[in-house]
């Protein structure tokens, strides 16, 4: 079956055809001088499991290309008799209608609507922790002490704060008024912005899809929830969720996979927050530029941890397996991505992530029940080609060993791989972790910033001046100095990137600043109407007026009296 369409009105071509026996090709052909827009179709059935996948082809100096290929790991499972009915695509338009209508009658911007939702939330983590700590596991094996303390413990910490907080960061900000607008007052107003689409990621699929969406509420917005359909369970679960525990005129899920989100990112938002890869990132802002639409992108990074010799060695060893392994197996966008250290110093890390890896998962890690399983097949095969490639197998140092049944690599260390590798080329999501030696570890900040800025930057040392450096030096959207990941859980510090891995930023205060608007607010009285402002514009009104843009008192008092400095 194949399919063809041009839209004359947006200069656009889509083309949707059978690229072999089980793959289904989405390609959408965008004019490069007229206005954008995405479409997709409906993924061919099949029996398998499957993801779908996004790719920029070379393009042309006219026409650029947007393919999205669903390969057999990625289809979604088809729905069976008894399921709630899915999204329809053609409802999105709809959808959002709803949503800025219920918005528009202003019961979003109350105080105690904002409370009511935010309870709801909480009252759900608490009533229902029990499965959503089962769904994390249907989808990614993720230990139950994991998924409560990187997801549901977060979330309630968020919720918790928001609560605490929401009616001090509703508040308007005082601000300083000038000379020039004597007598006055001003402020700072928040307010929210309207409608807003939240499309969330696979790998922490409960509290990436909520931490956003209290931000959203707690600034008074109507909010919709794309979920990841490549963790299925978790997100059938946050509609069900939604549905049962928040005000449906005003917050809604839409599950889905491609031709969904495909739906929902041609409508006009007042904002768009996506967590994920910078290649959809660039897809996401692509279809808002279409609206004028801003975004937040919390995308990823190749993330290092430089480790100076200095270091207290087990402690270290200990905190980067957690920062790796113990972080969905490396399925992080915070997660260390390659470790720099010097070439005499590299072995004794070496034995020391080995000793800590048996100490924390056994013997056989594959067997751990630690330890998380890739989250799919097409994913596992994306890994196995990093490990596999010719010019990095004979590297591996510890680990290697993986089981396609399961969905399971064990944690793998290299050493010395060469920098055009892929696996130094791009984010690895998963638990292979490459050691590059550098002769100073000085060096490693030039070869930091010799790549994109990734998100978040660690540094493991007790050198004061080499701290002082790295701070100064490194450019990257955070930092943690001798841990790693704590930061996502200071909420007073924003989370966000720079350049490769996103813009914008969120947790605590800095998710209700994101989804608002700062509306500057100046407040005057019909007293002290000055003349001078007013035609005609005489020698002394002149020289009045000079000294009140000065800004100086004993200018304005000299001009008062006729007087001049010259």
């Amino acid at each position: 079956m194949n399919y063809s369409h041009f839209d004359a009105k947006v200069g656009i071509y889509l083309y949707a055809g059978v690229l072999d026996d089980q793959t289904l090709i989405v390609s959408c052909v965008v004019d490069a001088g007229v206005r954008r827009s995405f479409s997709s179709s409906y993924p061919k059935k099949t029996n398998q499991k499957q993801e779908a996948t996004l790719s920029f082809p070379r393009s042309g100096p006219i026409r650029k290309s947007l393919c999205v290929c669903l390969s057999p790991s990625a289809i979604p499972p088809v729905m069976t008799e008894g399921k709630k009915q899915p999204f329809d695509a053609n409802e999105a338009p709809s959808l959002v209608k709803e949503l800025k209508e219920s918005f528009r009658t202003g019961r979003t911007r109350s105080y105690e609507w904002r409370v009511s939702q935010l309870k709801g939330i909480e009252k759900m983590v608490e009533e229902r922790e029990k499965d959503i700590s089962e769904a994390l596991y249907k989808d990614l094996s993720k230990p139950e002490f994991e998924a409560f303390v990187s997801e549901i413990a977060a979330v309630k910490s968020s919720c918790e704060e928001a609560l605490k907080e929401l009616k001090q960061w509703m508040k308007p900000e005082k601000a300083k008024t000038s000379m020039t607008a004597y007598p006055s007052s001003a402020e700072i107003v928040s307010e929210p912005l309207g409608a807003v689409l939240v499309i969330s990621t696979w790998n922490y699929p409960f509290l990436l899809s909520i931490d956003p969406v209290i931000g959203a509420i707690a600034a008074g917005n109507a909010v919709v929830l794309k979920p990841s359909e490549i963790a299925p369970v978790t997100s059938s679960l946050l509609s069900e969720l939604f549905e049962e525990y928040l005000d449906s005129s005003a917050v809604r899920v839409v599950e889905g996979a491609v031709p969904e989100t495909a739906a929902l990112l041609e409508q006009k938002w007042d904002k768009i927050f996506y967590t994920g890869s910078p290649r959809v990132g660039r897809i996401v802002m692509t279809a808002a530029a279409k609206h004028l639409t801003p975004v937040v992108l919390e995308l990823g990074g190749k993330c290092p941890v430089v480790v100076d010799s200095d270091v207290d060695l087990q402690v270290t060893a200990r905190r980067i397996i957690a920062g790796k392994w113990q972080l969905n197996n490396g399925q992080a966008c915070i997660s260390v991505d390659y470790i720099i250290a010097t070439k005499d110093f590299a072995p004794k890390l070496i034995d020391a992530l080995r000793n800590g890896i048996e100490e924390f998962f056994g013997a056989d890690p594959m067997e751990s029940k630690y330890i998380s399983r890739i989250v799919s097949s097409n994913h596992f095969s994306r890994l196995e080609r990093l490990l596999d490639e010719y010019k990095v197998f004979n590297k591996i140092v510890v680990g290697g060993q993986r089981n396609q049944k399961k969905l399971k690599i064990a944690p793998t260390i290299f050493l010395d791989v060469p920098e055009d590798s892929q696996l130094m080329q791009e984010e690895i999501f998963g638990p292979l972790l490459p050691i590059i030696t550098v002769e100073n570890v000085k060096d490693s900040i030039d070869l930091i910033n010799s790549k994109p800025e990734p998100l978040v930057a660690y540094l493991f040392t007790n050198n004061q001046k080499l701290r002082n450096d790295f701070v100064q030096n490194v450019s990257c959207g955070g930092m943690v100095i001798n841990d790693t990941v704590l930061h996502v859980t200071v909420s007073s510090l924003p989370f966000g990137g720079v350049g490769e891995s996103g813009m914008g930023s969120y947790h605590g205060k800095f998710s209700f600043d994101a989804f608002s608007h700062k509306k500057a607010v100046l407040y005057r009285s019909f007293s002290g109407d000055s003349p001078v402002r007013y035609p005609p514009y005489t020698p002394e009104n002149k020289k009045l007026m000079r000294a009140v843009m000065n800004g100086g008192i004993f200018d304005i008092i000299l001009a008062l009296m006729g007087w001049s400095r010259d």
